[in-house]
């Protein structure tokens, strides 16, 4: 749609691979499941959501279908327009429609009455680690994220992400826009309580007619805009706020290929309520965590020598998080042994050839995020509001 917008093709900018299978889902101690693909394929996956519940093929086909219409009316009705007062709520549209969406219903309770099995119920939840919040916490207008998933497929940028942003730069230098890099802005600049520009920690000013800022929210509030009264929030809203998760970031480059492992996967806890209370709840590094692999080597020789493997383990964590480097070291440890078992890799610990971790302290520093949040504001029902 973006690319529809500026009269571009994005097949011009963007080689996109659809992945199969879309990701693998491991289940530790489960005998019966201990790993099943997802293919974004209703013919297969239909099949597996059988194998976990008997019945739950059916049941699928119809959530589905309504998530798929709750998909096209959020983008037709409410994802492209503004909400700048609680009037914009009370239009005879938005409120006749968005009962639809079952705003007020949670994704853990809406789920509950359609599957019975906490396996096939955990791969339609996942997602919601990724929008910040839990299943008892977030609307379940969000089961939209289920029709992308298993509708539309996941895809890779060949090259890796890092090719939209190269391309998002041509498309702007291509209509007259002027980029400055390594440019740190210290002031959003206002006259007449009108934004007038943004000033450099140089010293250098910029005028404009508009400044849209894409820091972190709390950082451009509190930071950027000097004047307290021009704030939309001030410091007790940010003291209440309920920030979606950090991420404990490990990035490892192995000296072999891993068989056990596809493009994206999945290991998902045991304990799964649990492990969401010590990322929004009970804030600590989770005994039993669920984490993430992405190995973009399965589908991109150019990202890993030839025969080696590149991976990125993220682990959701709680933001406000505080810990020393010893305790970061037991982290890595903790993750490094889990990965042995879970995904199957023995010897990982010796097929390490390159090591970083990127946690909240580096969250902070390099994008100024409150908390260390990697994902800002949860979606919570108020928050969403």
């Amino acid at each position: 749609d973006f690319f529809n917008l500026l009269g571009e093709d994005i097949k011009s900018h963007l080689k996109l691979t659809k992945l199969s299978p879309s990701y693998r889902v491991f289940f530790p101690g489960d005998e019966k499941f201990p790993v099943l693909d997802m293919y974004s394929d209703l013919s297969k996956d239909l099949e597996t959501f059988e194998k976990l519940e008997a019945g739950s093929g059916e049941k699928i086909k119809k959530y589905l279908k309504i998530s798929g219409e709750q998909y096209e009316l959020a983008k037709d009705k409410f994802m492209y327009r503004n909400y700048n007062s609680i009037f914009d709520f009370l239009q005879k549209d938005f409120l006749k429609e968005g009962f639809r969406m079952n705003p007020f219903q949670t994704m853990e309770s809406y789920l509950d009455k359609w599957f019975k099995d906490d396996r096939l119920k955990k791969i339609l939840e996942y997602t919601l680690v990724f929008l910040g919040s839990a299943p008892d916490k977030t609307p379940a207008l969000y089961n939209m994220m289920n029709f992308i998933d298993f509708d539309m497929g996941v895809y890779y940028p060949d090259g890796g992400i890092y090719k939209l942003m190269e391309a998002l730069e041509n498309i702007a230098k291509k209509h007259g826009a002027k980029i400055y890099t390594n440019s740190p802005v210290s002031e959003i600049l206002v006259e007449d309580k009108k934004v007038a520009g943004v000033q450099f920690s140089s010293g250098e000013k910029v005028l404009a007619d508009f400044v849209v800022s894409n820091a972190d929210m709390n950082f451009t509030e509190m930071n950027l805009i000097k004047e307290d009264s021009l704030r939309t929030y001030k410091k007790k809203y940010w003291d209440k706020a309920v920030m979606g998760p950090s991420a404990f970031i490990l990035f490892l480059g192995l000296s072999r290929k891993v068989d056990s492992l596809t493009h994206h996967n999945l290991r998902f806890s045991k304990d799964w309520k649990k492990n969401f209370q010590e990322v929004f709840d009970n804030p600590k590094f989770p005994d039993d965590p669920s984490y993430y692999v992405s190995c973009p080597s399965k589908t991109d020789a150019t990202v890993a020598p030839a025969g080696k493997e590149t991976l990125f383990v993220l682990v959701p964590v709680a933001a406000h998080l505080s810990f020393t480097d010893e305790q970061k070291k037991e982290y890595r440890d903790k993750i490094i042994n889990m990965m042995k078992k879970d995904l199957d890799i023995p010897d990982l610990e010796g097929m390490i050839e390159y090591e970083s971790m990127y946690t909240h302290e580096e969250f902070k520093a390099d994008y100024n995020a409150f908390g260390g949040t990697a994902l800002g504001l949860a979606h919570t029902l108020k928050q969403t509001l």
